[in-house]
């Protein structure tokens, strides 16, 4: 019989994850297919109590879910407890268990895109929403030997960082780390600063950005941002948000089926629909 997996968000006609967990299960050999439901912000714990219901094997979650499914499920992992948000979930014989790919995604797409890595990396992460929450707490748990965070309302980089209780890390205006650019190894915007449409739009000023810096951005539309187009231009080595895409649907595909899938085909099928 075929298992049924999907995304549930507000809106979700967007997403591209189909496109990539479809592939998947057809090279594997996989009798599953992922769909795309969408669940209006009042009907969450319905959606939930549907997944149970109809034996959906698994979904992941997108805003502005990520919070508001957590009340609804049996457990979660303790990263994801950490987070306060979760990405993904596995129906375990009908029990609901959430975790968040998202962070874990992300570092692994730097570690070997960049092929590089992070022990002993000096690291600024731009942003204290919800992304940077799971790559900040993701990147917790490596050698790193900074993480210190920026953004444009101080206060909550402040917050982020007494979370995180970790002596690596220290927060700063933006204007502040403008100042400080020349003292990281790797820079990650994990704002929505330069996405389509608003692509002129840059999160922080590269003037002291040193060569060889790797600069990445967690937005993949456009897959260039104007910033990560900068930042090769002052000699930087960019990644744009392609990777954490891809991986943290590979991760979420992994806790399903057990299969780890083709990272690289994946890519390669995003990129194609984003230059469409």
């Amino acid at each position: 019989m075929e298992k049924v997996y999907g995304l549930i968000g507000f809106p979700v006609e967007h997403s591209l994850s189909p496109l990539m967990h479809n592939d998947a299960f057809v090279r594997l050999g996989i009798p599953a297919r992922y769909h795309l439901f969408s669940v209006h912000p009042k009907q969450v714990s319905e959606a939930i109590a549907g997944v149970r219901a109809l034996g959906i094997a698994g979904v992941n979650v997108t805003i502005p879910h990520k919070m508001a499914v957590i009340p609804f499920l049996d457990d979660i992992d303790d990263h994801a407890r950490r987070i306060g948000a979760v990405n993904t979930i596995v129906n375990d014989n009908g029990r609901l268990v959430g975790y968040n790919t998202d962070g874990p995604g992300y570092v692994k797409a730097l570690e070997e895109e960049m092929d590089v890595s992070l022990d002993g990396k000096r690291i600024l992460v731009i942003g204290a929403g919800g992304g940077a929450r799971g790559i900040y707490f993701s990147l917790l748990s490596t050698a790193a030997k900074r993480i210190d965070m920026t953004n444009r309302t101080v206060e909550k980089a402040e917050q982020l960082v007494r979370e995180g209780e970790d002596g690596r890390s220290a927060y700063f205006s933006l204007a502040e780390a403008e100042t400080r650019l020349d003292e990281y190894d790797i820079m990650i915007n994990t704002t929505s600063v330069g996405m389509h449409p608003r692509v002129e739009a840059q999160p922080l000023s590269l003037e002291r950005l040193q060569p060889g810096t790797i600069v990445s951005d967690i937005i993949y539309n456009p897959l260039e941002t104007k910033w990560l187009k900068e930042a090769k231009a002052r000699g930087a080595r960019v990644q744009n948000g392609v990777g954490m895409l891809v991986y943290q649907g590979a991760l979420a595909f992994e806790k399903w089926t057990g299969q780890w899938p083709d990272v690289n085909r994946m890519k390669q099928l995003v990129i194609e629909a984003l230059r469409r």
